[in-house]
């Protein structure tokens, strides 16, 4: 990822096309084996080819004490599934991303992030979200996705045939997107949400199978749903997605739903105790060795360099790149190979850019240095079914062998609402470098005198303190503390 030492990238396409079979599974003719039909060697033989990129490209696998228990939680609900051989047959791997996302894909390949996981509240809610995850594989939802998008004349762009969990993913995708695969997506949007649903089904059922609380699938829905929105309200934006528009049923319709499904069924386990002491101290938010996000500004210690979002535009960052967007236009900090020509490098990310279809192509490159880095830059002009856009490519040398830059799409002749973060870009010193602390989960007892408020200033965030606080205990607005409770608040570590 381009924030990493490791300068290596994963290409959504080349995933795609690895899980192309899936929809011909087994045996061809189009055939998808039905829910009770254990995993066949072929779906675990492509699960195994797709998993090392997936590990790369969502910031590799965790290894230690709490993704040892997040597998063994994982696999003890997979038995739950009716697959034979599950336990054995079933891959859990607890991913280094600061995304609130689980999926799933063909051969029993399980995955959450540490940050979705430092969301729950108790191991019945982790149970939950991985059931659901294996509900996905036990359907062969991947694999039905996947068939209905090639009648659709989608393979490979309706998105990933990953089976994103739950409110959905941050996924930041290709800056030019083609009006037909728009079109075609949407032709595909119930199916998935029908998806979706059968697979928060599926969960409650296991939940209740294996004498978890079967509410879990509603309460961690819940708590997704009450993210979703301070996520949004962070941003200055509204957190309603209409359910014709998304992929996932809308959050509190799926809170409801999960709630009633859960109603009679047998199952009181939590474990609430025990899940917190497993992930108290667990990574929250940015990981440094990915760069971390500060306010309006983005820093990456490791390969020491910064620069600040535009008024009024917000930043997500992911193993892949750091977006930046607003209502005036989006843009990607990114990478590509680098071999000491800026004019080349340039021209190769807007061929990327274009992709196959399109001859896009800058009209000229201008040199120039940004805070002593040298730099160049393109601009073209496109034609979209939205209107013309202008797509600029800004790049940096910072080493004969290594160079960044944003790719940037804008309204055509607005592309100066990006130039100054353009000319933010800067190298940070090892004294700053040094001063990049990560924020860490710190599970504490509520003492006699604590309350919301008391707790939540300690909340290593210098706005919306409470706020957070409360979403990431699953409380709400009305909720106060008892004494004697365990609760979670995030520090900076040590």
């Amino acid at each position: 990822m381009p924030f990493r030492k490791t300068l290596s990238t994963v290409s959504g396409v080349a995933l795609a096309a690895t899980l192309s079979a899936c929809a011909a599974l087994p045996g061809g003719g189009g055939n998808v084996p039905s829910a009770s039909t254990p995993i066949t060697p072929e779906e675990a033989q492509m699960g195994a080819q797709a998993n090392p990129e997936l590990l790369q490209q969502f910031g590799g696998r965790m290894t230690g004490p709490t993704a040892t228990y997040v597998e063994g939680v994982g696999k003890n609900i997979a038995v739950h599934s009716g697959l034979g051989n599950a336990r054995e047959d079933f891959t859990v791997a607890l991913l280094n991303s600061s995304v609130n996302n689980a999926f799933a894909i063909p051969g029993g390949y399980i995955y959450t992030t540490r940050q979705l996981v430092g969301l729950m509240n108790n191991e019945a809610e982790l149970a939950g979200v991985l059931g659901h995850e294996v509900g996905h594989v036990a359907a062969r939802h991947s694999q039905r996705r996947q068939a209905k998008a090639q009648q659709n004349a989608l393979l490979g762009a309706v998105g990933s045939i990953l089976s994103q969990v739950l409110l959905g993913s941050d996924g930041l995708g290709g800056l030019l997107s083609q009006g037909s695969q728009q079109i075609a997506q949407l032709v595909t949007l119930k199916y998935s949400r029908e998806q979706e649903t059968q697979a928060d089904q599926l969960g409650i059922t296991y939940l209740s199978r294996a004498g978890y609380d079967p509410t879990a699938m509603s309460t961690v829905l819940y708590s997704l749903a009450l993210q979703n929105n301070l996520d949004a309200a962070l941003k200055g934006q509204n957190a309603t997605v209409p359910e014709w528009a998304s992929t996932h049923p809308d959050p509190a319709s799926r809170v409801q739903a999960a709630r009633a499904q859960a109603q009679g069924l047998p199952g009181t386990i939590t474990n609430r105790d025990t899940f917190l002491s497993r992930i108290d101290g667990l990574l929250y938010g940015d990981d440094p060795a990915q760069g971390v996000i500060e306010g309006d500004t983005f820093i990456q210690p490791e390969l020491r360099l910064s620069f600040r979002a535009p008024n009024g535009f917000y930043m997500v960052n992911s193993t892949q790149a750091v977006s930046i967007n607003g209502q005036s236009g989006q843009a990607q900090l990114t990478f590509a190979p680098y071999s000491g020509s800026l004019d080349n490098y340039i021209r190769s990310a807007f061929a990327k850019l274009g992709g196959q279809q399109t001859n896009l192509a800058p009209s000229s490159i201008q040199r120039t240095t940004v805070n002593g880095i040298p730099a160049a830059y393109g601009v073209a002009r496109a034609n979209t079914q939205s209107g013309q856009v202008d797509v600029i490519v800004f790049a940096y040398e910072f080493a004969n062998d290594r160079a960044y830059h944003f790719q940037a799409i804008t309204p055509a002749g607005r592309s100066g609402v990006f130039t100054p973060m353009f000319e933010s870009m800067r190298r940070i010193s090892a004294q700053e470098a040094a001063n990049v602390v990560p924020r860490r989960i710190d599970v504490v007892t509520v003492g006699s005198g604590d309350s919301v408020a008391s707790l939540a200033r300690r909340m290593a965030y210098s706005n919306a303190q409470e706020q957070r606080f409360r979403v990431l205990n699953g409380l709400g607005q009305s909720d106060s503390l008892r004494a004697g409770q365990k609760v979670k608040i995030v520090v900076r570590a040590n």
